[in-house]
């Protein structure tokens, strides 16, 4: 068994204890960097159907693959483009998805219905330290977010429990590092596309594989189906939708005056007078992905009327934080 180095709120023998379960098909809950997940053995269908009973999800809908090094991609995909390689070189271990033609029989529960698989090799330590000694380091884990399907992902162990109970074996690895899902890159496409934008930045893809950013962004006119991009998602039960800055100040001046409970996420300043339903999140869009789940679900369990969220900055670096927020605003109040 190798060696298990991990986050100091992680024992070694709470590690080994979640792989025994997980190799014994059970679910496990498993901090990333970017989310939460809800894992099990990817090849064990009982136990990926085990995950979308908890969830709630949709059979069509594919979940992503972890595994523990950039070398065991053969395992999982009957073709590795160049491309993939040379991402995975740059960006994994990371909060980068790959989606790669599909082994026939490998995985098939994962795939919901489709021939291509999404492989992600996560930078958490305690990720990490589960898939070097799950199988063996030869596993892979099936882990979508941890939480109700369409709901806001979690980003501790705490909203890991808060969704899905306490009797879950959930590793506590402190709040996620990147706070929103990963980004998915569509490698069966030649150039890649960009299937769900994440922190990895378009740029930062066009640069490593020598191609136009535009052409990483194009229209999709059919792409694999992947996790995350359904119009409704990420949301919050209490309404939410996006205002201006000047909206959002008459809002908040008639409706607290009319005695309705409103919240406010927008940038500072705040108002002269502090309010808990009133949050400013940092004007950098890392810091403020780093926070947006975990604010989302404290307004969402104030028993609020509506959420009224500022406008992002239209520029490519907040694009994956307006993905998220718009698909939280088409699925919230339900």
């Amino acid at each position: 068994m190798s060696e298990v180095n991990t986050d100091a709120q992680v024992r070694p023998r709470e590690i080994i204890e979640a792989v025994r379960r997980l190799e014994a098909g059970e679910l496990v809950g498993l901090p990333t960097e970017t989310v939460y997940g809800l894992a099990a053995d990817a090849e064990n269908v009982q136990a990926v159907a085990r995950i979308y009973a908890a969830k709630g999800r949709p059979a069509d809908h594919p979940v992503i693959v972890h595994i523990h090094r950039a070398a065991d991609l053969g395992h999982w995909a009957s073709e590795v483009p160049e491309t993939a390689r040379k991402l995975a070189a740059a960006f994994w271990p990371g909060p980068l998805t790959l989606i790669l033609p599909r082994k026939p029989g490998v995985a098939d529960a994962c795939a919901g219905g489709q021939n291509t698989i999404g492989l992600r090799c996560p930078s958490h330590p305690v990720a990490q330290a589960v898939l070097a000694i799950f199988k063996g380091g030869q596993g892979g884990l099936a882990a979508p977010s941890a939480n109700r399907f369409g709901r806001i992902s979690p980003t501790t162990a705490a909203h890991v429990h808060a969704e899905l109970g306490d009797d879950l074996l959930v590793l506590d690895g402190g709040a996620c590092a990147v706070g929103i899902e990963s980004t998915i890159v569509d490698c069966t496409a030649q150039p890649p596309r960009i299937l769900r934008p994440g922190q990895l930045q378009a740029a930062d893809i066009a640069q490593t594989l020598g191609v136009a950013e535009a052409d990483l962004l194009r229209p999709a006119e059919s792409a694999p189906r992947v996790a995350g991009v359904l119009p409704a998602h990420y949301a919050p039960r209490t309404p939410l939708q996006w205002c201006s800055r000047e909206q959002i100040n008459a809002r908040w001046e008639i409706g607290t005056s009319a005695g309705r409970r409103i919240g406010v996420l927008a940038f500072p300043p705040q108002p002269l007078a502090p309010h808990p339903s009133w949050v400013t999140l940092p004007a950098d869009p890392a810091a403020y992905a780093q926070q947006l789940y975990a604010v989302l679900r404290r307004l969402d369990a104030a028993g609020l009327e509506e959420i009224c969220v500022e406008v992002l900055p239209p520029s490519p670096a907040w694009l994956a934080l307006r993905d998220r927020l718009t698909r939280a605003v088409h699925g919230s109040g339900r």
